[in-house]
């Protein structure tokens, strides 16, 4: 019997990766030599990189820029861990990265950009892609240059055709899309005169919230990354001139003032900001959220509640971003980070919806200025608490919650 079960577990296990295969495809490693010489470098002074899938067909024209995440550091202790890894010198990176979701090459799994030149920029500087520090102490050869190194590689992909764009998206997930809102307005004005250009961020829309115990430790953390990575001169200058450049680490002090049209795909229980904003391991010293954060099913009916009075406080910080009728998002209710570089949560049979329409749909239906939706918001209320994606399934958590009807929204207006 238990050979038996052994044996389907294998069957489903390869089944698994046949299809994980099938929905993605390797693409091999472009690192900008010559950025080194202008300084713009990775923590450890190696060179940028990038992954380049090129386009085809009526795409060709077409850039989608996407920029990895991987969070920041905000000590020379944390960004000296960072160095000798991939999230910190491109020495240590993979030579070939899968492509799936908004990155992906098939028609049906990606409809509207599958034939794009589609981009995947490593983060290997820690600030967002903002920091630009001249010296260099020879103790830790630590750079901070991720301003520089975003300038560099805009300028090798102008180089090579983007400077032809007739459309051209910069999009990010986690820290990168944090980077596509705050770079969203610089870019812009790095393409030429004439082209299309919007930004889409997702799970980028971090928020000034306090901890637990009520301390503002991501208000704290932010502002020592942008002093470390001397950050300041490259936040928009539409936010550092009304208050402390640290504050403009967050998106909804930044958003209101871009002027480029932008889309942001967000859950409203974003797992990273609850185990990291709203509950860090310093805010929870006696690891009372422990299994919390790492199933919303070992969560108590108090923990729940909290969360979900985190959510409305993130549905607040993101109304700004709908104030402009040609920003578009897509906020549903799962407890998820990350969501179009993903295969089963961009476009599959279970992916996550909001009034019939996948985050796909939403996102091409904007970047094409559709007449479905505009200046409308959609809101879908389900009778469970939570949605949690996880291995291919949504699984439902049960409401434990007094007023648990939870809205999503997505909102899609013409740009």
């Amino acid at each position: 019997m238990a050979c038996k079960r052994l044996g389907q577990w294998s069957t489903l296990l390869v089944c698994l990766l046949i299809l994980l295969k099938a929905e993605s495809h390797p693409v091999g490693i472009t690192l900008v030599e010559n950025a080194v010489a202008k300084g713009a470098v990775c923590l450890d002074g190696s060179a940028p990189a990038y992954h380049f899938d090129k386009g085809f067909g009526a795409g060709i024209n077409n850039w989608l820029v996407h920029i990895e995440g991987g969070g920041w550091c905000n000590s020379v202790a944390t960004c000296l861990d960072r160095k000798n890894n991939y999230r910190g010198s491109s020495t240590k990176m993979e030579k070939t990265m899968s492509f799936s979701g908004v990155l992906g090459n098939k028609q049906q799994t990606n409809p509207d950009f599958y034939n794009w030149n589609r981009i995947k920029v490593r983060y290997c500087d820690g600030s967002s892609f903002t920091g630009d520090v001249e010296a260099v102490d020879p103790a830790t050869n630590l750079h901070f240059r991720g301003a520089r190194v975003f300038r560099a590689i805009i300028d090798d992909l102008l180089a090579k055709g983007m400077k032809n764009a007739q459309t051209a998206l910069l999009s990010g997930c986690s820290a990168g899309g944090l980077a596509s809102i705050l770079h969203c307005d610089n870019f812009h004005s790095l393409l030429p005169v004439g082209t299309k250009v919007k930004c889409l961020a997702d799970a980028g829309y971090f928020i000034n919230a306090k901890t637990l115990s009520g301390s503002q430790y991501i208000q704290t953390f932010y502002s020592e990354v942008v002093a470390l990575h001397g950050s300041a001169k490259n936040l928009p200058a539409s936010c550092t001139s009304r208050m402390s450049p640290g504050l403009c680490f967050f998106p909804q002090n930044v958003v209101p003032q871009t002027r480029t049209p932008m889309f942001f795909v967000n859950a409203a229980y974003d797992s990273w900001q609850i185990k990291n904003i709203l509950a860090p391991g310093v805010a929870d010293p006696k690891g009372a959220w422990k299994n919390c954060k790492l199933s919303i099913k070992n969560c108590s009916p108090s923990q729940l509640q909290t969360m979900q009075e985190y959510r409305l406080q993130f549905l607040n910080a993101i109304a700004g971003a709908s104030s402009s009728s040609s920003n578009g998002l897509f906020i549903d209710s799962c407890y998820a980070h990350c969501q179009i570089g993903t295969q089963e949560t961009w476009l599959a049979t279970d992916s996550p919806m909001l009034s019939k329409t996948t985050i796909a749909k939403a996102v091409g239906d904007w970047l094409k200025g559709s007449e479905l939706g505009r200046n409308e918001v959609y809101k879908k209320y389900s009778n469970k608490s939570l949605v949690s994606n996880w291995m291919f399934n949504v699984q439902l958590v049960e409401n434990h919650v007094k007023n648990g009807l939870t809205p999503g929204i997505v909102k899609i207006s013409s740009g």
